[in-house]
């Protein structure tokens, strides 16, 4: 069997795009994709994790977890998505394939509110110590009400609606 067969028969993946003659993006069910991660990583070559990421889509009150993996040997990527309701964010941990996947796993708690139980070090603080407000790359924080009450307005500096601003263009250089 190949590949693609074995991660659509025993993972369930599906949607699969080929961005690239070598990156290809594959979606798989919540529940099978840490089991198909290690499945790539001991039997199809993907030995090298390159990232780990998430979106956020408020709309579909969901987040997007995407898992990029590399075959050196065949010189190719394979990213795995997976969706993660908002209200709950779980996933499972892949720290015991790949040590630096907790560090990747630690900015998404923090950032996302994304937990990934049994994860070294995954209640630490990594980047922003002593936060109290919802995560702030989730799409529903208010950067601009965070910052009017947590920074003091500078005399001469000016706002400008991004809109209007853009909709002026820049000035032409002449030749």
């Amino acid at each position: 069997m190949n590949m693609d067969t074995i991660l659509k028969e025993r993972y369930g993946a599906f949607d699969r795009e080929d961005k690239r003659p070598d990156l290809s993006f594959v979606t798989l069910p919540k529940e099978r994709l840490a089991e198909a991660v290690g499945w790539l990583k001991r039997s199809a070559g993907y030995t090298h994790l390159v990232l780990l990421t998430a979106v956020d889509w408020l709309e579909e009150n969901v987040f997007q977890l995407t898992y990029i993996l590399n075959n050196p040997s065949e010189r190719r990527d394979l990213a795995l998505r997976t969706m993660i309701p908002r209200e709950s964010p779980v996933m499972e941990s892949i720290h015991a394939l790949w040590a630096q996947a907790a560090t990747y796993q630690r900015e998404l708690k923090e950032m996302f509110g994304i937990d990934f139980p049994g994860s070294p070090r995954i209640d630490e603080s990594f980047i922003l110590e002593g936060w109290h407000d919802i995560p702030p790359y989730r799409r529903d924080f208010d950067t601009r009400k965070y910052s009017e009450e947590t920074y003091f307005p500078r005399p001469g500096r000016t706002s400008h609606d991004p809109r209007e601003h853009m909709a002026k263009g820049y000035p032409q250089e002449e030749s």
